[in-house]
């Protein structure tokens, strides 16, 4: 194999990408991310010392989380900025161990794993380097998917730690157990229960990390409310921003503020305009398109130039006329992309680049017109909470039905959109994330003015529905999460999914049905102990599962 990566669900033929990605990144790109875990590792193993002797270890902390960030599907496709990182993390490395030197914390070397060794290379010997360090290094397969479980959560949970850091939201506690998640995925002792262990605490701290984000995000710009989101264009110039990270756009939005050139949501965005410190800007007027896989057709009709603060990057075709229009930020990265440089000291990032661009673009090309309805996040929804109870308690809702998570590409996706359409007239569907935009658009009505669809906001707002499933529970007086009428159809498809679905089995919450496939990293027997253990299946087809689901 040139490559091998099982990280996603669209891996290949349902196993793993063994000569390019289906995600865009080719052996040398996938392999070299390899590297910068196989880097984050060896220096996870010093932190996590210096962290257990009360040592401040903040740039260590950041730099592992941006660079496991950086490894998330379709997230960063510059292999000069992992290799950058690498020699970044090589450097971290010494001067982590001088500071357990000064410290006079001595560690034996028989147990110092061989990743925190190493420490200076040439690009070519790293390129050598990194075809010895990949997944399949782990030869038991319960280990290695035990192992690579643990890891992709601990990805998610990077991702969404990033994010509150931004906004000056910190946990150290999260730092810590990311440190020992990694450096104890070095062991080769490791038994399966210690690594069972392992993976429901990463789904504590993915609980914690989603519950930080969400009051970065709520102290700074509000709690979401209501809002109509309008999806048609306006006649100025515009700017496209996609991703997740609010403290981009609201540079963003500071910036163009007067220029002529109006701001629009693509995909995961979608849920900003939901805030209302945002509603203040006149020119952010909407969002534009809909999942992220649609982005080569929708971009090139945009006309404009599009900024990635995150993933979802599907690299562009060669003869793509909007190529040369793209900017990334943050840990996004493509190659041919200019990057804008991160903020200092506490000062925007300087956006005026794009915003001269826009300037000299035509307007965006509509796709599409008319408004779609969301932010129901769990202070709103708690706010209708009287109208919710009284509507279960008549009858008039029947069942809650979860349906959050992510979009792909796959054609057997059209599930989601069939079983939206098909769900009984008394059930609402719960979701956040971009699987929203398989049945956003559809005309599937209210309940006693409640819709049908309650979009909490982007995949890490996934918080915000297990806030309102346990308000439900205390509501009901019930002992258990699993007594209430909610239902979990969940679409995954990359490692901040993976938090996800480990905060919701930490919370108790069982008998989920995850698709459009079950993971490939999951060997015969960890799918087996995951069913018998919290229920967890897959989908078959819509009129089985809604009758199945509903009844």
């Amino acid at each position: 194999m040139s490559m091998f990566c099982f990280q996603c669900q669209e891996a290949a033929k349902g196993t793993g990408c063994t000569i390019s990605g289906v995600c865009g990144k080719n052996e040398s790109l996938a392999n070299t991310m390899d590297l910068l875990l196989y880097t984050c590792k060896g220096l996870s193993f010093y932190v996590y010392e210096l962290k257990k002797h009360g040592i401040e270890t903040l740039e260590f902390d950041k730099y592992v989380m941006n660079s496991l960030f950086k490894t998330i599907t379709n997230v960063n496709f510059n292999k000069q900025s992992i290799l950058l990182t690498i020699h970044e993390g090589l450097a971290l490395k010494r001067k982590a161990r001088t500071l357990l030197s000064k410290n006079g914390i001595k560690l034996e070397d028989s147990i110092i794993p061989e990743c925190a060794k190493w420490e200076a290379f040439t690009d070519v010997e790293l390129e050598r380097k990194s075809h010895h360090v990949g997944i399949l290094q782990e030869s038991n397969e319960d280990i290695r998917s035990l192992k690579e479980l643990l890891i992709y959560g601990v990805k998610g949970m990077a991702a969404y730690a990033e994010h509150a850091y931004n906004l000056d939201h910190v946990d150290n506690e999260i730092f810590l157990f990311m440190h020992k998640a990694l450096s104890t995925t070095l062991r080769t002792d490791i038994t399966v229960p210690e690594l069972i262990d392992l993976i429901m605490e990463c789904g504590k701290f993915g609980v914690q990390v989603m519950a930080l984000l969400d009051k970065a995000n709520t102290s700074r710009f509000g709690n979401p409310e209501i809002t109509k989101v309008n999806i048609g264009v306006k006649n100025n110039p515009g700017i496209l921003i996609s991703g997740h990270d609010l403290r981009d756009i609201e540079d963003l939005l500071e910036q163009t503020e007067g220029t002529g050139v109006d701001v629009y949501t693509h995909s995961e965005m979608l849920p900003a305009h939901y805030y209302p410190a945002f509603k203040k800007y006149k020119h952010f007027v909407g969002n534009y398109g809909s999942s992220w896989w649609n982005q080569r057709e929708e971009f090139e009709k945009f006309n404009g130039p599009i900024l990635f603060t995150t993933n979802c990057i599907v690299p562009p075709l060669p003869n793509s006329s909007y190529k040369d229009k793209i900017y990334t930020t943050g840990q996004a990265g493509l190659e041919g992309a200019i990057h804008i440089p991160d903020r200092e000291n506490g000062k925007r990032k300087d956006f005026s680049i794009i915003i001269e661009h826009a300037k000299r673009c035509a307007p965006p090309t509509e796709l599409e017109n008319g408004e779609i309805i969301g932010g129901f996040a769990h202070a709103q929804v708690l706010n209708l909470a009287d109208k919710v109870i009284d509507a279960v308690k008549s009858g008039s809702i029947r069942k809650f039905v979860v349906m959050a998570g992510c979009d792909g590409r796959m054609k057997q996706r059209q599930y989601y959109t069939d079983f939206a359409k098909n769900l009984p007239k008394d059930t609402v569907i719960l979701t956040a994330g971009c699987a929203k935009y398989r049945y956003n658009k559809l005309p599937l009505g209210d309940i006693n003015g409640i819709p049908r669809v309650l979009d909490a906001g982007q995949c890490n707002d996934s918080y915000s529905l297990a806030v309102i499933a346990l308000k439900l529970k205390e509501v009901f007086g019930l002992s258990d999460i699993n007594e209430l009428p909610i239902v979990y159809n969940i679409a995954w498809y990359e490692q901040k999914a993976v938090i996800v679905l480990l905060a919701l089995l930490y919370l108790g919450v069982k008998n989920i049905h995850l698709g459009p496939t079950l993971p490939a990293f999951l060997s015969a027997n960890v799918a087996k102990f995951l069913v018998e253990t919290f229920g967890i299946s897959g989908i078959t087809d819509v009129e089985n599962d809604i009758q199945a689901m509903t009844h």
